[in-house]
């Protein structure tokens, strides 16, 4: 079956587009509730309890990505009784990437996330920063609160306060897993991007990239860079070679990264 000259999965349903806005408000406004209402509450307690600034904020965008974790399997349990591997496997394309002309699994296919990967760290550097001056120089008023940013954990005044505590580094590492695993990926690329072809047709990467971008009500200083990042290096990759795992391992490397850099200061 094809939709405006897309291949469409006749193996899965296709979203309509209120149901693709109910699912992206579903994940979108528990993030932005918590980043923007529970934080302020919760931070100068939790906060003030460790010692460590933004703990009460990791703590809660952590609970949000497990939510979205939760909704992805929700939505998948309503299309079948049985989640097994294989189930899972299929329904959230979460098998290895595959070619576009014989639609067989082909293992040389790994070898583009040599180019998506370092595509992903040009953004992160040198793009988004870019486009994010020229979103703020437009709307000033979604720049980031330095209360959330995460170079605070590296300031001269908290870096020794990082030294042995394991179990912050451990909920960082959690907190990356379920944002770009079981997260985020899980339900923009596994659930949504493979349900949306029969509502946007060959758009559909480009629609899931905007529902990405416009999902970060939580952080909105990051939207265009989200949104640019989101369907060409996240959506695209997964679509073309229908594997969620090609975004998966693109947006991966930014929690490999970040992960690393923090590493020293839990060293001491």
């Amino acid at each position: 079956m094809t939709v405006d000259g897309s291949r469409v999965d006749s193996s899965l349903p296709q979203y309509s587009a209120g149901q693709i806005v109910a699912i992206w408000a579903a994940a979108a406004l528990p993030m932005a509730l918590l980043g923007w209402v529970a934080n302020p509450l919760l931070a100068p307690s939790i906060d003030g309890a460790t010692g460590i600034p933004g703990t009460a904020r990791l703590l809660l965008m952590t609970g949000g990505l497990v939510w979205q974790f939760g909704l992805a399997m929700l939505l998948i349990a309503r299309e079948t009784r049985l989640l097994s591997g294989t189930s899972l496997r299929d329904r959230l394309w979460l098998g290895p990437p595959r070619s576009r002309r014989t639609g067989r699994p082909d293992r040389r296919l790994w070898l583009w996330l040599a180019v998506f990967v370092p595509l992903f760290a040009l953004s992160v550097f040198f793009i988004a920063p870019a486009v994010e001056g020229v979103w703020l120089k437009a709307f000033p008023f979604l720049a980031e609160p330095r209360a959330f940013s995460l170079s605070q954990l590296l300031a001269p005044g908290h870096r020794q306060a990082l030294a042995g505590t394991w179990w912050l580094y451990g909920l960082f590492l959690i907190l990356a897993l379920f944002n770009t695993v079981l997260g985020e990926e899980l339900l923009f690329r596994g659930v949504l991007l493979p349900r949306m072809r029969g509502t946007f047709g060959r758009w559909d990467w480009v629609a899931n990239g905007v529902l990405f971008g416009g999902y970060h009500l939580h952080q909105p200083w990051g939207i265009p860079a989200a949104i640019v990042d989101g369907a060409l290096l996240f959506a695209l990759p997964t679509k073309l070679w229908r594997s969620a795992w090609m975004g998966i391992a693109v947006h991966s490397a930014q929690s490999i990264y970040f992960g690393l850099v923090l590493l020293p200061a839990f060293l001491g």
